[in-house]
């Protein structure tokens, strides 16, 4: 290891002073550091030459983090400052320790599928994104439906008439497909959730689907005109009518150092009360 990046999100008061603390224990190894300011928005910045990537954050810090570092197998060590931490999985206490052991080759470095998705206009593809958690199709505007015709490598699976539609990946079932009350599934396991947002008809349930699959969004004429797609709740751009949005599983996937199946079942315990009792 010799070159490593710092992302701190600047909206978390202690990340500059545990940024100054991590650098200097990782300099005393002989290790190169370099610092990013994140403020929640950043633009995309390509992260090619560093050996690992360092965040200090919440689990949006983290999703900045792995769009920028998945096609280059850059692995992530994410520092919860945040308030869930499905993603941030380090706590503060302890970030010394684990990150002595990855640089001793002896933490768990776990992989997670991410999303990519395409957007194509007369034709013509206009955009490609990166995501971890989901992508995220709706109207401007609360109280506006949009209508989108859904298919699942090609055969047609719903026309939608709803306030939107959350196509999430496994890691991305706790974040706002949960919040839209779509199933939570286990990071490990290769899938998308499609999550109506609102369903104008009560039997539009969410559906679990295959992730080698390629699912196909059309955006129908409607009443609402402004409606956008947003990526890890992060990136954004506006639909128009006969928009078509492809969505596939990455080729490649994010490596997360120190991220285990008991921290997330102690998460999904200490942070969304699943304890089966009465104040779950």
């Amino acid at each position: 290891m010799k070159k490593v990046l710092i992302v701190i999100n600047i909206n978390k008061d202690e990340s500059m002073v545990l940024a100054k603390e991590i650098s200097s224990f990782l300099n005393s190894k002989g290790i190169e550091t370099s610092f990013l300011s994140f403020d929640g928005f950043c633009d995309n910045t390509p992260f090619d030459g560093y050996d690992f990537v360092i965040t200090l954050g919440g689990d949006g810090t983290v999703l900045y983090a792995a769009r920028n570092c998945v096609e280059f197998d850059i692995p992530v060590f994410p520092v919860n400052l945040g308030q869930f931490g499905f993603l941030a999985s380090v706590d503060t206490e302890s970030w010394q320790t684990e990150l002595n052991l990855f640089l001793e080759n002896k933490a768990p470095v776990q992989e997670r599928s991410m999303i990519k998705t395409s957007l194509i206009r007369d034709g013509k593809p206009i955009l490609e994104s990166l995501g971890l958690n989901e992508v995220v199709i709706s109207a401007r505007n609360t109280a506006r439906t949009v209508a989108l015709n859904i298919n699942c490598n090609g055969l047609l699976l719903c026309n939608l008439k709803s306030d939107g539609v959350i196509i999430s990946t496994s890691t991305g079932s706790t974040a706002y497909s949960a919040s839209a009350g779509g199933p939570i599934v286990v990071p490990v396991l290769d899938a998308f959730i499609m999550t109506p947002i609102n369903s104008f008809s009560l039997s539009s349930r969410p559906i679990v689907l295959d992730a080698e699959k390629e699912i196909e969004i059309n955006v129908q004429p409607c009443r609402t005109k402004e409606i956008n797609m947003i990526i890890d709740g992060q990136e954004g751009v506006n639909l128009l009518a006969g928009d078509m949005i492809k969505i596939v599983k990455n080729e490649k996937k994010i490596k997360l150092i120190s991220s285990t199946e008991e921290k997330y079942y102690n998460t999904l315990r200490s942070k969304l009360n699943w304890t089966g009792g009465p104040h779950a």
